[in-house]
This record gives C-alpha cells, structure tokens and sequence, in this order.
C-alpha cells in the first residue's frame, strides 16, 4: 500500500528534514519549518530505474547555427538598459524590491507605453484589485492604453485564460508570492507554491514566446523572499533600490543571461511617476561654491556607466580612555578599517584617537574598488583641515603594502569628469590617459598625503 512520506521544508531558505524541529539547521532560523505534503511513495516508484522508458531527446552541436534573440525597447531607457537593451521574446525576468519603492509604478508605465505601441501585454495582480491599478494608471496618464488587466491568484485560471487567446507579447505577474497552485499543498507564498507557480509561468513563456516579468518581495536583508532556486529558473533578475526619504530610485541588473551584470537605470519619483535620469551624477553631487575639508568627488563606475559620487568623511578626536566609533554609510565598513590601517601604518597618520565617520552622498552604496583612494584622500583631508580642490576628482585601488594600483576604465571615468567642468584628477602612477584633465599621478599613499597635506 502506498504510503506519504512526512516532510518539513523551512520557509526561509528551502531546507528539507525528515522531521519539525524549532530552528533550521542550515539558516539558523527559529519558527520558520512547515510540514508539506511529498509525493506517494511505493515500492515500485523506489526502486524504479531512470535509465529507461523515456523519450529520446536530441542532441546538437555548439557550431549550429543561432539566431541573436530579438528585443522588444519598452519605452523607458533606463528600463531598457538595465535589461541589456529591452525584453527578450520568451525570457523570464525576476525584479524585487522593497515595498512602496516603486515596482509596480515602473511595471505598469513599461505595459502602458508597449501597449500603446502596438504590443499586447496582460497585467495580473495578485495583490491589488483591478480598480486599484486602474486608479494608478490614471494618475500616470495611461488610462487610454490598452492593456488586458485581471485580478487574480489561481496559477491554473491564468494559464488556462491566457492559452485562450494568442499568447500576448508580455505578461506581467504581481507578485509571485501571492501565486497559487492547485497541485500542492500550501499557502501562497511557501517554498513549494512560489517553486511550483514559477516554474508553470515560465514554462508558458519558453513555449509561447512571451516575455514574462515576475515581482518578488525581498526581506529585511533586501534579499528576495522565498527559495534562491527562483533566481535560477529566471533569466534576469533586477533588484529597484533606494530609499523613500529621497526621490531617486536605482534599477540594478544582478543577472542577466542575455546581457550585462551591474547595469543600472535611474530613476527619480515625481508627480506623474518614475522619471527617468539622464545625468545620475547630478544626484550624488554637492553644490558647493568652495571646497570643503573632508569631501573628495569619485568617479564610480556601475556596469558601464560612470556615476560622480562624493564621498564625505569626518574625523572627530575623542577624550582619552573612550572608544572611539566606526560609521560607514553607503560603503564597506571592513574596506574603511583596512584603509585606515594603511595610512596608520604606511603614512604614520594617527586616527586611533579619533571617531570616524564616512557617508556617501545621496544614499547611494558603492562596491567599486577604486573608491579606495577617494576614501583616504576624504580622510586625509578631514584629519589636516586640508580641503580637496573642488574641481578635482580622485580614484585607484590601494594595496596594504600602500601601493596605489590601476582602476578599470579609466578613461571612461576621466571623460565623464571632464565633461561635467572637473580639472584635475589625482589617479595611480600607471594610468596613462587623461582623458582632458590634468592628473597628478600617485604611487603610493605616501604620495597622497604629502600632495595633499603639503
């Protein structure tokens, strides 16, 4: 007789254990373990061979003839770089973010303009009723555009309601967590439901050609909700950042089977929605007359695109016998400690009695290596009262023996520099382009601290 194996998955990280218990052994997470129903097991089924019975599939080589995948531009550039140049017919997009940032907004702007373009889109929300996005879509002047839109959360009545009809050029999921597949047990939002409820949608677009875009929740880490497996079955996943106290909005590519990673699209919340953000630097950098001790402007580098940033530093000196702090906002806070070592043992510059605190302007987080140098030539400058010029820019990746090494893409970085009024440029002793400023040239952190504190 057929038996069901119990079985208990955690809802954080996909674990599987033979029996419940309070904290997951793999995430260390308490209360999160669920009994969810296996498949039946039988004698037969347990020691049934796989090597036979199937069906022959077909095998070719890597030398066969391939056509280029052709992208559909929605309407919104900094949507479309992001993608790697627009949507792919038949791939299958993961984009997440934390609530009220803006998805929805962006997603229902993209159907809009497609479908004012002439492409059919079917937008299902599973979190808003249909007049709730309507009344969004008003406010966002695409009230007229025609856009097939249902509310629902039954995986089986949306497949079965789109193969009704000629398979529509996006479909757009929100949220997949709130999918619900009949075929298993659960809840919407588990482990099983939002594996299984993806893994059918996106099965209906490999078959149809239909570009797909699903919204996920992300967690109190900024993480997406539910299994890590769901950014494997995607195609491209895309993370919208930033924070509600300030206006501007970030669009990140983590991964991207049909372009680049580490692309970004700006974004700014305005009165008619998400704007797009022809300059990014113009939001990360000061206006300031005259320069300030402390504040050094670096040339980031996100995908391909160069971004100005300026980093802020302050170093206070504290009473003897207290503790001094450590505050990073928008970088690395072990990649602060090192470079402090550095200029301690490398440059003999004291911060041991000093609390520092670094900030990157506009709220934006860099993991840029060559955002190395700017962060000493702040802290160099905080420490000495010795402002940076104000028209100057600094970049390179420091070593610990305190060797200032080559940053990537230099000149990309020099052009955008020059091209916003910036002069002059303190960069490693091997870049040779200019890129139209004047650069001064370091080669180790010493160099540094006596160009700048004389």
């Amino acid at each position: 007789m057929a038996r069901a194996a119990a079985r208990y998955v955690c809802q954080a990280c996909g674990a599987v254990s033979s029996r419940w218990q309070g904290q997951c052994a793999e995430c260390a997470e308490w209360n999160t373990i669920q009994q969810e129903a296996a498949a039946v097991v039988t004698a037969f089924s347990a020691k049934h061979s796989l090597s036979s019975g199937g069906r022959g599939i077909g095998l070719a080589g890597l030398d066969d003839e391939v056509a280029i995948p052709a992208r559909t531009t929605t309407g919104i550039a900094e949507l479309d770089r992001a993608l790697g140049g627009g949507l792919v017919a038949g791939s299958a997009v993961l984009i997440g973010g934390d609530p009220g940032i803006g998805k929805s907004t962006l997603l229902l702007q993209a159907a809009g303009r497609l479908a004012l373009a002439g492409t059919r889109v079917a937008y299902i929300s599973g979190e808003e009723a249909a007049d709730q996005v309507r009344l969004r879509a008003r406010r966002l002047g695409l009230a007229k555009a025609p856009v097939a839109l249902a509310s629902a959360t039954s995986v089986r009545d949306i497949l079965t309601t789109l193969h009704a009809h000629a398979p529509p050029g996006l479909v757009i999921i929100d949220s997949i967590q709130t999918m619900h597949s009949d075929t298993l047990e659960g809840a919407p939002g588990t482990v099983s439901q939002v594996r299984a409820a993806a893994q059918e949608l996106i099965r209906y677009a490999k078959t149809t050609g239909a570009a797909l875009v699903l919204v996920g929740h992300v967690t109190k880490d900024g993480q997406l909700a539910g299994p890590r497996v769901l950014e494997h079955m995607v195609d491209t996943v895309l993370y919208f950042e930033g924070e509600r106290s300030h206006q501007y909005r970030i669009l990140r590519a983590v991964k991207n089977r049909f372009g680049g990673t580490d692309e970004i699209g700006v974004f700014a919340m305005g009165a008619g929605g998400l704007e797009e953000v022809a300059n990014p630097s113009s939001l990360f950098l000061t206006d300031r007359d005259e320069a300030v001790s402390g504040a050094v402007v670096f040339p980031a580098l996100e995908g391909t695109r160069p971004v100005l940033v300026e980093i802020q530093a302050l170093v206070v000196r504290v009473p003897s016998g207290a503790t001094p702090r450590r505050a990073v906002v928008g970088w690395d806070s072990a990649r602060l400690a090192m470079i402090l070592a550095v200029l301690e043992s490398r440059c003999g510059l004291s911060f041991s009695a000093c609390e520092v605190y670094l900030n990157v302007a506009g709220g934006l987080r860099i993991n840029d290596p060559a955002a190395d140098l700017a962060v000493a030539a702040a802290l160099i400058s905080a420490l000495t009262e010795v402002p940076v010029g104000a028209d100057t820019v600094v970049f390179g990746e420091i070593a610990l023996s305190g060797e200032v090494r080559a940053a990537g893409h230099a000149l990309l970085r020099l052009k955008e520099a020059a091209k916003l009024g910036f002069a002059t440029a303190v960069v490693p002793a091997v870049t040779e382009a200019s890129g139209g400023l004047h650069a001064t040239r370091v080669r180790t952190v010493a160099a540094l601290v006596d160009r700048l504190a004389g």
